[in-house]
């Protein structure tokens, strides 16, 4: 792929909701899959999850996978295949898609090829699989069988360095990895090869401000979205790392929400004298994906999935006026 010049970004409406509380609950990432179906990775109250499977017209089709403790993250893997990390039992763990678990590694431990708590995942372009090793301040880097290759990072707040770190995503374009460094606050970006790029983000709630940052992904614009868990939203930023949009939610009740609560009139009632305004909202986000031009967020604390649909125009350095030094709407 290639990184446009500019974008026109027209907009970023909310699209739909999926899924609801029974179904898809605490719900810590999905994965669409080629024919639009739709799995999601659920974590019980205490120790447990499953991955759950549905689909657009909102069919709960049953779950799949077993022996979770703390399921974190689930990326699509060789052959449609699904790819779970788990902080509790330290493993990696493939899937089926008809629950047939494929393979499993990972041992607990901080040599070389261990892991203590792993979070993101993320294959590059050669099929190598990134782990972000969370308690070993960590990312390496494995074969899809689990054979440790590399790592980079360490413990501590300078450049390169993470405290906790949790999510990450690759660039389609240029294979850059950036990191969400939860415990820091903020989020590194990295070349293919691991060398430390640029950070941005500091501590608070303001615009571009992170609190506890979990998930990252990439789009195929190279844009940046970041799961601000603790400030119950998602940030979106350019490659350079400057802000760019904000998402809180704006849910609506899906389809699956729709039935179950038609039929029963006291959930109704109380549906008709709660305030709208903050049941819309997002609560305690892990993740973000992408897929297409749709951004699938699993709203972990509600209990669904918030889908927005990206609007926006690749421009070449032809039809956009050269960035002046001090960017304003009254330069243009």
């Amino acid at each position: 792929m290639t990184k446009p010049h500019a974008l026109l970004r027209a907009g970023y409406p909310f699209y739909t909701t999926l899924g609801m509380r029974r179904v898809t609950t605490y719900p810590t990432d999905v994965v669409v899959g080629s024919e639009r179906d739709v799995y999601t990775l659920n974590r019980s109250d205490g120790e447990g999850g499953q991955i759950r499977r549905t689909n657009w017209d909102d069919e709960d089709l049953g779950d799949i996978g077993s022996g979770f403790i703390w399921p974190v993250q689930m990326i699509s893997g060789p052959g449609e295949s699904l790819v779970v990390s788990d902080e509790g039992n330290h493993t990696i763990s493939f899937w089926s898609k008809d629950g047939t678990k494929l393979n499993s590694w990972g041992t607990h431990g901080s040599e070389d090829g261990e892991l203590d708590r792993p979070s993101g995942i993320a294959f590059d372009a050669n099929g190598d699989m990134y782990v972000v090793d969370t308690m070993n301040h960590r990312v390496q880097k494995f074969t899809v069988d689990g054979n440790f290759i590399s790592s980079f990072g360490s413990f501590g707040d300078g450049d390169g360095q993470f405290n906790m770190p949790w999510g990450i995503g690759i660039d389609p374009n240029d294979g850059a990895i950036v990191i969400g460094d939860w415990r820091n606050d903020r989020v590194q970006k990295f070349s293919s090869v691991g060398e430390y790029l640029l950070q941005f983000g500091t501590s608070g709630s303001e615009r571009g401000q992170l609190n506890r940052p979990a998930g990252v992904t990439i789009d195929g614009h190279s844009d940046i979205y970041v799961a601000d868990r603790g400030n119950h939203r998602v940030q979106l930023f350019n490659p350079a790392g400057e802000f760019v949009d904000i998402f809180l939610g704006d849910a609506v009740l899906s389809k699956s929400g729709r039935t179950y609560i038609m039929a029963n009139p006291k959930v109704l009632r109380s549906r008709e004298d709660i305030d709208h305004v903050d049941v819309k909202r997002l609560r305690g986000v892990m993740s973000v994906r992408v897929y297409g031009d749709l951004m699938y967020i699993p709203d972990f604390g509600c209990h669904r999935i918030q889908v927005y649909r990206k609007e926006a125009y690749e421009l070449t350095e032809s039809e956009i006026y050269a960035r002046p030094k001090a960017p304003t709407l009254y330069t243009v």
